[in-house]
């Protein structure tokens, strides 16, 4: 009975965490282009890409210790 439900929630906190990982990536990687296209970026610009590249890697570090991936477990 209560096992069911912890295993519903790791699943949906696993799916949450897969999306933010997926944003989060997109983000960084927008910021990386501005970044390569700006002749002389501003700091403030450099702070976003440190930070976005800052959460993204604490989240990749999350799933890894959750054992959390994108392929289907066989």
């Amino acid at each position: 009975m209560f096992f069911s439900r912890k295993g519903r929630l790791k699943k949906s906190g696993d799916e949450s965490l897969l999306q933010s990982l997926e944003l989060l990536k997109a983000e960084w990687m927008k910021q990386k282009e501005i970044v390569e296209r700006s002749v002389e970026p501003s700091g403030q610009v450099m702070m976003h890409l440190y930070l976005s590249e800052a959460k993204y890697f604490f989240l990749l570090k999350e799933a890894k210790k959750r054992k959390v991936s994108t392929s289907p477990m066989k």
